[in-house]
């Protein structure tokens, strides 16, 4: 019968030895794995070569498509995802040198409004094509040309038909009739109306775009040149007569346009700093001066104002021609406040939401 030969003491040492030395190693070398996991996620995310990361640059290709003809007019290629739609316009033109950049009307979809100048390429993007539906807007001015332009006829009509050209009145009826104060007065506050209107396109309006139609300026010029022709030739003319209840309704009267014209001014000044100081946030509130208070009951008391400039006018000339314009004045600076109040509505309802349009008595 065999017996079990049990190892010896040397030996058997070496065994566990071996054994022992083999799970110290396996543990050590766990161990050094984890640490360098560990640094290599404290070091953060491994920063790729320039060549790599200059390889990721996307460029966009713009069609620009007309949008009457569905034909396509040209490629705008190597367009980077920074760019805006001005860049595009002025990418456009430099292949297409008839059409300015501003008279470049570009739409993502054929019944869809225009792309603001500001609006982002990328924001567009769904692939690496964008597809542009272009339309000509027309011949374009600026926004302050148009204004100056329309502001400075009314001031300069006016001041030919109170001297009283030879031309327009019968010079010898002209020397006989006496003036009455009115017609002064009336001189000076039209006037008066107009230099603050240019002065402020000047130095207080931020205008948003920077062009409109032509045709929009001439229709603006019309109105605005037409009417003040049949205004003055009525107040200046040697036959006119003054309001009926004389002096009170004269003296009334032009306190209210100097107050509206104050009023007017202040609001635009305004409204002007809250656009420059960027703060958009929150619809304008009033200041200690008296004339912004009207903010408290309507959200458009620059259009208030010019209304009740016209009205305070027509009652202290009373002449039929400037309260036909004063009418026509009232109804369309009413739907300019009704867009306007609706914009405000969407942008700032809690606080504009129990204000009036325009007028501060119907909410």
């Amino acid at each position: 019968m065999l017996k079990r030969q049990n190892p010896s003491t040397p030996e058997r040492s070496r065994d566990l030895a071996a054994d022992g030395g083999a799970l110290s190693m396996s543990h050590n070398d766990s161990r050094s794995f984890f640490n360098l996991s560990q640094l290599v996620l404290s070091a953060g995310q491994i920063k790729p070569s320039p060549a790599l990361k200059h390889s990721k640059i996307t460029y966009f290709e713009v069609e620009i498509v007309d949008v009457q003809s569905k034909k396509q007019i040209c490629i705008v290629d190597k367009v980077p995802p920074a760019s805006t739609i001005l860049d595009v316009k002025h990418k456009f033109h430099k292949a297409c040198p008839q059409w300015y950049p501003s008279r470049v009307g570009l739409q993502l979809e054929r019944n869809g409004p225009f792309l603001k100048d500001s609006t982002s390429i990328q924001s567009l993007a769904v692939s690496s094509i964008i597809t542009l539906y272009f339309t000509d807007l027309g011949q374009q001015v600026g926004w302050t040309t148009f204004f100056l332009t329309e502001y400075t006829g009314p001031l300069l009509i006016y001041l030919l038909f109170y001297i009283r050209l030879s031309t327009i009145y019968d010079q010898v009826e002209s020397r006989k009739n006496f003036r009455h104060p009115v017609v002064h007065l009336a001189c000076f506050c039209h006037c008066l109306h107009y230099i603050r209107h240019l002065l402020e396109t000047l130095f207080v309006h931020k205008f948003s775009e920077g062009h409109t139609p032509l045709k929009n300026m001439i229709k603006g010029c019309a109105f605005y040149w037409g009417f003040t022709s049949w205004i003055a030739y009525y107040i200046n003319h040697p036959r006119y007569t003054p309001p009926s209840f004389g002096h009170k309704q004269v003296s009334y009267a032009a306190l209210a346009f100097l107050m509206c014209e104050a009023g007017n001014h202040f609001i635009n000044v305004a409204l002007a700093h809250q656009t420059n100081s960027g703060n958009r946030t929150c619809f304008p509130s009033p200041t200690y001066n008296p004339f912004t208070w009207l903010f408290l009951l309507v959200s458009c008391p620059n259009y208030t104002y010019e209304a009740g400039s016209w009205i305070s006018f027509t009652v202290m000339t009373q002449t039929l021609p400037v309260g036909i314009f004063a009418f026509l004045m009232v109804i369309q600076m009413s739907l300019w406040a009704q867009k306007k109040h609706k914009l405000y509505l969407k942008r700032f309802y809690p606080e504009v939401r129990r204000k009036a349009a325009m007028i501060p008595i119907i909410f």
